[in-house]
C-alpha cells in the first residue's frame, strides 16, 4: 500500500496498519456548530473520503517500548516485529460484529450485548479485604504500637487495643473498594452512551493492547498502571478501556477529596479506594502510624492475591498541560512489597493519555492563584450535565511496554550509585562564578556513579524516586500529539500578532512532519485544513477568527486568562522539543556572549560546541523543576549533546569546517521538516562510556545556519521556554527586594500577583508566565539553589535567605544568569 494515501476508518472502527493513517475518527460535518463565527464553511468532510497528502514517505513511529539500559530482558518480552503494524481501533465504535449475535434486534442492542459479552466475574476479584489487612502481621503490630502510646499505663491493655481496632476499622470501611461485576457492567453500557456523545473517538493501539493482555493473562504477575493524569475522567478511561478488551478492572487509588456521598459509592464499586492527599493530617503533624500501616498493609494484600492497580504518580491532575515529576508514596509500598519477596514480581505499565480537549474546560482560576473548589455531588452532576452540551474532540491513549519491576529494582542495585541532583551542589558554583559553562560539566561530572558506600535508606529513598520518574518520563513520551497541541503552540510562538489560514495550515503540516521525525506519536488524521479549523473550533473564544478580503485571519487571545488555555494545549507539545528548545536557548546566549567579547575581526560567528553542550546542561538543571527531562539513567550532559547532533543532521546548526562549508543549506531549501533525519535514538550510560562522542566532539565549532527559514525555526524553540524563562528571571527580580522571613504560601502568591501585575500592564512578553504552577516552580527551585533557606514554624514553611544569598550582589547575579538565556 502507497504509504501517502490513507482512509479515515474502517467499517468495523478499526484503522489501517500502523505505518499507514492518521485517522482523528469519525469526521463529521460540523459547518452548523461554528454557526456564525465562519459561515457557509464546509470544514469536514464524509467520514469515508479518502486523501492523499505527502508525507515524505514516513511511518507512524511505534511508542512506549521499555528502557534497553534498565530492563533489556523486559523489552524483548511481549513484543514481537507484528505488534506496530496492528494499528489503531476507536475503542467507542461498537456494532454488530463485536458481538456473537447478527441481524436487526442485535444492531439495535449492540451495546448491551457488547457489555454483557465482557469477561468480569466476581471470582477475579477479592473479598473481605478488610479482615484480611487487619490480620496482616504489619497491622497487627502497628494497633499493638498505638494502643500502648494511647494507654496512661504505657502498655496496650485491651480496652485500648480495641478502641485502635475500631478505628482501624472505621478507616478500612473509607478505604476498602468492593469491586462489584454488575456495576462495571452498567458502568460499561453508561460511558458507550456518554463516550460517543461528547467525544469523537477513543484512540487505542492494538498492539499496545496486545502486549498488556497478554502481560495480564501469561505472566504471573500483578499489573500496575501508572498514568499521566490530565483530568478526572482518567479513572474511568482507562477501566472503561481496559474492561472493553477482557481484561481485569484495576483497583484505583483515588484522592479522598472525591469521597463524597453516591459517588464515592460508585467509585467503591468499580474499584477505586479512597487515601489521603497527606498520609500525615494528624493535628499535631505527627506521622499517622496506624494510617499508613492500614494503607501499606491493604496494597501489599492486593498484591498478593493478584490483583490489578492503577496509581496517580503526580498526586494531582496537571494544571499546566505538562507532566510533573513523581511522588513516590505508593509506589514506595510496591517497591517493598516485591523486595520483602511478599510478591515474586510486578510488572509495571506506563500509560499516556492525550485529550483534544479535557472536560473540565480549564484550570484559569485556580492559575490566577484562586482557592481549588471542593468536589461535591452537585459539581459532579454539572460536569457531566456541562459535558453532554459540548463536544471534546478526541482522546488518544497509549500503553507502553509492561516491564518487571524486579527486573529493574536488580538492575539498579548492580549500578554504582548515583547521588540525588543537588541544584546548590551542581549549579550554585556557575551562577556566582559567571561561567555556566565551565563550572555546571564539573558539577555534574561529581554526580558520576560513585561506590555504594551510602546508608541503605538514602539509596532505597532515590531508587523509588528514579523509578517514578522513570515511569513518568516514559508516559510522556508515548503521550500523542494532539491537533489543538500543535495548533495552539503556533498560534502563541509562532504566529502571536495571528495568521492567514493557508499559512497555519502549511506549517501544521510541516510540525506534523516533525513531530513524527523526532519519534513522536500523533492522535490525529484527515486533511490538514480540516484538522486545523476542527482544532480552532475546540480552542474556542481562546483563538479569535476575522474574514479578511480574501480568507480567513486566525489570531490568538494573549491576555489573562485565555493565553493561559492556549499555554495549557501547548504545553502537550513541549515535551517534543524541550531539549533542543534548550540548546536553542544556549545557542542565543552564547552568541550574545561572543559578540560582547569580540573585537575587530576576530569572530566569523562560530561558538564551540563543548561550550553550547555545557550552557545547555545548566539550563536543563535550571528548569529541572518543570519535568522529568531525560530518563535517571541519563545525564543532562548526554541528552543536550545528543539535541545538538540532531540540530546538525537536521542542518539547524553547521559545522564551521573549511571542507563542510559547501554542504550547508542554501536559502532555497524547503522550511522545517521536509529534509529531516531520522530520529537518533539515545543510549545508555554504559554505550556512552565506550562511545568516542566526547574528545572528537569537543573541538568542533558550529554555525548557526544562513537559511532564514531555520533561523526563524531556532527563534521558535526560543520562544517555546519564553513563559517559563520570565517566570524566573521575574521571581528573580523579585526576589531582589526580599528581606525579611516570610510565610512560603505568601510569598508564592506575591510572587504571582507581580508576574500578574506584569502581564496586565504589558510589561511581560508572555503574559502566559504569570501562572500559579510557575510561580510556585521557581520558588522551589530557589530553594533547592540555596537562595531560600526553608523553616518550620508553627506548622507553616517560612522562607529566608541563606548567607549566600543575603547580599544583594549574589540574587543580581542569579538574575542575571536567567536573563543570559532569554
Amino acid at each position: 500500500m502507497d504509504d501517502a494515501v490513507y482512509s479515515l476508518g474502517m467499517a468495523d472502527g478499526s484503522y489501517l496498519p500502523h505505518s499507514g493513517d492518521y485517522t482523528t475518527g469519525k469526521l463529521k460535518n460540523c459547518t452548523e456548530e461554528w454557526g456564525e463565527r465562519i459561515p457557509a464553511l464546509s470544514v469536514f468532510r464524509s467520514a469515508t473520503l479518502t486523501w492523499k497528502e505527502t508525507l515524505l514517505s514516513r511511518k507512524r513511529p511505534f511508542v512506549g517500548r521499555s528502557c534497553h539500559a534498565c530492563t533489556p530482558l523486559s523489552r524483548e518480552s511481549l513484543f514481537n516485529p507484528s505488534i506496530p503494524s496492528l494499528g489503531l481501533r476507536n475503542v467507542i465504535y461498537i456494532n454488530e460484529t463485536h458481538t456473537r449475535h447478527r441481524g436487526w434486534l442485535a444492531r439495535r442492542l449492540c451495546y448491551v450485548l457488547f457489555v454483557q459479552e465482557r469477561d468480569v466475574r466476581k471470582s477475579m476479584f477479592c473479598s473481605n479485604m478488610a479482615e484480611t489487612v487487619l490480620n496482616n502481621s504489619r497491622v497487627q503490630a502497628a494497633i499493638e504500637d498505638v494502643a500502648a502510646e494511647e494507654s496512661p499505663a504505657g502498655t496496650a491493655d485491651p480496652k485500648s487495643t480495641n478502641k485502635v481496632k475500631r478505628k482501624a476499622k472505621k478507616i478500612l470501611q473509607e478505604m476498602v473498594a468492593c469491586v462489584s461485576p454488575a456495576m462495571i457492567r452498567l458502568t460499561g453500557w453508561v460511558l458507550l452512551k456518554l463516550f460517543n456523545g461528547f467525544f469523537w473517538n477513543i484512540q487505542i493501539h492494538k498492539g499496545q493492547l496486545e502486549m498488556v493482555k497478554k502481560a495480564s493473562t501469561e505472566k504471573c504477575s500483578p499489573l500496575v498502571f501508572l498514568p499521566v493524569h490530565k483530568s478526572h475522567i482518567d479513572y474511568l478511561l482507562l477501566t472503561f478501556i481496559l474492561f472493553c478488551h477482557n481484561i481485569k478492572a484495576p483497583h484505583i487509588a483515588a484522592g479522598n477529596n472525591l469521597n463524597i456521598p453516591i459517588f464515592s459509592t460508585l467509585i467503591h464499586l468499580l474499584g477505586g479506594f479512597f487515601i489521603r492527599r497527606k498520609l500525615d493530617e494528624t493535628p499535631d503533624g505527627k506521622k499517622d502510624v496506624l494510617y499508613r500501616s492500614l494503607l501499606q498493609g491493604y496494597v501489599e494484600e492486593l498484591l498478593c492475591q493478584h490483583q490489578f492497580l492503577e496509581i496517580f504518580l503526580e498526586g494531582t491532575r496537571s494544571r499546566s498541560g505538562k507532566t510533573a515529576c513523581g511522588r513516590a508514596g505508593l509506589l514506595s509500598v510496591i517497591v517493598d512489597t516485591v523486595g520483602k519477596s511478599s510478591v515474586p514480581d510486578v510488572l509495571i505499565v506506563p500509560v499516556g493519555i492525550s485529550y483534544d480537549r479535557i472536560i473540565e474546560g480549564h484550570y484559569n482560576s485556580e492559575q490566577l492563584g484562586k482557592p481549588k473548589k471542593d468536589e461535591s455531588l452537585w459539581s459532579v452532576a454539572r460536569g457531566v450535565l456541562r459535558m453532554l452540551r459540548k463536544n471534546y474532540g478526541c482522546v488518544r491513549v497509549d500503553f507502553a511496554q509492561p516491564f518487571s519491576l524486579k527486573e529493574y529494582l536488580e538492575t539498579q542495585e548492580q549500578k554504582p550509585f548515583l547521588p540525588p541532583l543537588c541544584l546548590k551542589q551542581v549549579l550554585l558554583p556557575s551562577i556566582l562564578s559567571a561561567r555556566p559553562q565551565d563550572a555546571v560539566h564539573d558539577g555534574e561530572a561529581a554526580l558520576h556513579p560513585g561506590p555504594r558506600n551510602v546508608q541503605e535508606e538514602p539509596l532505597r529513598r532515590q531508587m523509588i524516586t528514579n523509578l517514578a520518574n522513570h515511569v513518568l518520563f516514559s508516559a510522556d513520551r508515548c503521550c500523542a500529539v494532539m491537533s489543538t497541541h500543535i495548533v495552539s503552540c503556533l498560534l502563541l510562538y509562532r504566529y502571536r500578532q495571528g495568521v492567514h489560514l493557508s499559512l497555519l495550515v502549511e506549517d501544521f503540516f510541516s510540525m506534523k512532519e516533525e513531530v513524527l521525525a523526532r519519534d513522536f506519536d500523533l492522535g490525529f488524521s484527515g486533511n490538514s485544513e480540516d484538522v486545523v479549523m476542527h482544532a480552532i473550533q475546540l480552542l474556542g473564544n481562546s483563538a479569535n477568527i476575522t474574514h479578511t478580503s480574501s480568507e480567513f485571519f486566525i489570531a490568538p487571545n494573549t491576555h489573562i486568562p485565555a493565553v493561559f488555555e492556549l499555554n495549557y494545549y501547548s504545553n502537550g507539545l513541549l515535551h517534543v522539543y524541550f531539549t533542543e528548545a534548550v540548546v536553542a536557548c544556549s545557542l542565543y546566549s552564547e552568541l550574545r556572549r561572543k559578540s560582547s567579547e569580540r573585537t575587530n575581526g576576530s569572530s566569523d560567528g562560530a561558538i564551540s560546541q563543548e561550550r553550547l553542550i555545557r550552557s545547555a546542561t545548566a539550563l536543563c538543571y535550571l528548569l529541572s523543576n518543570e519535568g522529568v527531562i531525560a530518563l535517571p539513567c541519563q545525564m543532562f550532559y548526554q541528552v543536550c549533546n545528543e539535541a545538538v547532533q540532531r540540530m546538525i543532521s537536521y542542518g539547524i546548526l553547521l559545522v564551521a569546517e573549511d571542507e563542510q562549508e559547501d554542504t550547508s543549506p542554501s536559502l532555497a531549501d524547503q522550511p522545517w521538516g521536509n529534509k529531516l533525519a531520522e530520529h537518533l535514538s539515545w543510549r545508555s550510560d554504559e554505550e556512552d562510556e565506550d562511545s568516542d562522542f566526547g574528545e572528537e566532539q569537543r573541538d568542533r565549532y558550529l554555525k548557526m545556519s544562513p537559511c532564514e527559514e531555520q533561523q526563524q525555526f531556532l527563534a521558535f524553540l526560543q520562544r517555546l521556554l519564553g513563559p517559563i524563562l520570565e517566570a524566573y528571571s521575574s521571581a528573580g527580580t523579585f526576589a531582589l527586594t526580599f528581606s525579611s522571613p516570610v510565610p512560603e504560601k505568601e510569598f508564592t502568591q506575591s510572587l504571582l500577583k507581580y508576574l500578574i501585575s506584569r502581564a496586565e500592564r504589558s510589561l511581560a512578553v508572555y503574559a502566559e508566565s504569570a501562572t500559579l504552577c510557575l510561580a510556585r516552580n521557581a520558588v522551589k527551585t530557589f530553594v533547592d539553589l540555596g537562595v531560600f533557606q526553608v523553616y518550620k514554624e508553627k506548622r507553616e514553611s517560612m522562607l529566608e535567605l541563606s548567607a549566600t544569598f543575603l547580599p544583594q550582589s549574589s540574587r543580581q547575579e542569579l538574575l542575571d544568569f536567567i536573563l543570559g538565556f532569554m
